[in-house]
């Protein structure tokens, strides 16, 4: 009979970008004419976020996004073993580096490209936060097509350049996060101590040695990424973070003979968000 039940309203398949943080999604539409949105809510309610977004896209498709304080990201030792072993042996090696009981996670991983060292990346996230948000989807008739982070959102910047590109990603309170992609694939990443309030840090401050600072450590990455991972040089410096951009573009361009570019957007998170509704674009575009 639900077959038959020909009067009942059809809605076109509709994906989303969502950056998922612990006070807001912000949602970004394959249209790209859309105005982006957000939804705010308190306490990790995902039943109360995810109503209201089934109310306003009913059935979409979400390429989420989860900010990095939902998970962890380590890089490990590939195991010496089958590959269908790979899941079973990678218990053993993270055991003594989260602070949770390995049977309250969830993890994956993927192999960095073209690898010279048998590493893998590590995603760990909470158990109970991933089946709380996918029970609240299903209830509201949402479909999660993809949970990623943000580096693996970032390598979206780059799927048509043939050299590679080291973003600064920073989100307010947050550590900074430099990132290398190159051909829509992520290649390396780092955290760096000491400047999750970039972001506040004024111009005249930012001349009187932050900005020497970073660029040792970007130096640093970029050494690593052509002596230890054996590829060619940065191409470009990208930022992609709030406060007074402009002056840290000029003094790390002083620095460096790559070009420094901003990465133009009202907000990260939005960006975020258009990066995941990418995803879902280039993998329609490989199918």
């Amino acid at each position: 009979m639900k077959r038959l039940a020909f009067w009942q309203k059809k809605h076109k398949r509709v994906d989303i970008g969502v950056y998922v943080t612990s006070e807001r999604l912000t949602l970004s539409h394959a249209d790209e004419s859309a105005p982006l949105e957000q939804i705010s809510f308190a306490g990790q309610d995902w039943y109360a976020a995810l109503a209201i977004l089934a109310q306003r896209l009913p059935g979409a498709h979400l390429q989420i996004v989860l900010n990095s304080a939902f998970y962890q990201l380590l890089v490990v030792d590939k195991p010496a073993v089958e590959a269908a072993e790979i899941p079973q042996a990678l218990v053993w090696s993270i055991k003594d580096m989260v602070a949770r009981p390995v049977n309250t996670l969830h993890f994956d991983y993927f192999e960095p490209p073209e690898s010279t060292q048998n590493k893998l990346n590590l995603v760990v996230v909470e158990r109970e936060f991933l089946s709380e948000m996918a029970q609240a989807a299903e209830k509201y008739g949402l479909v999660i097509s993809t949970v990623s982070i943000e580096e693996m959102a970032i390598s979206n910047l780059s799927v048509t350049e043939s050299l590679a590109k080291l973003v600064l990603l920073h989100e307010p309170n947050q550590e900074l996060k430099l990132i290398i992609v190159k051909q829509g694939q992520l290649f390396m990443q780092r955290t760096v101590r000491g400047f999750n309030q970039i972001d506040k840090v004024s111009g005249e401050d930012l001349r009187l040695g932050v900005a020497d600072s970073l660029s040792l450590e970007l130096q640093r990455s970029m050494d690593y990424f052509e002596s230890q991972l054996r590829q060619a040089p940065v191409a470009e410096i990208a930022l992609l973070m709030g406060g007074d951009t402009g002056v840290l573009a000029e003094l790390l361009a002083a620095h460096f003979y790559q070009k420094v570019a901003i990465v133009p957007c009202a907000s990260v998170g939005e960006q975020l968000a258009k990066l995941a509704c990418l995803e879902s674009k280039h993998q329609q575009e490989a199918a």
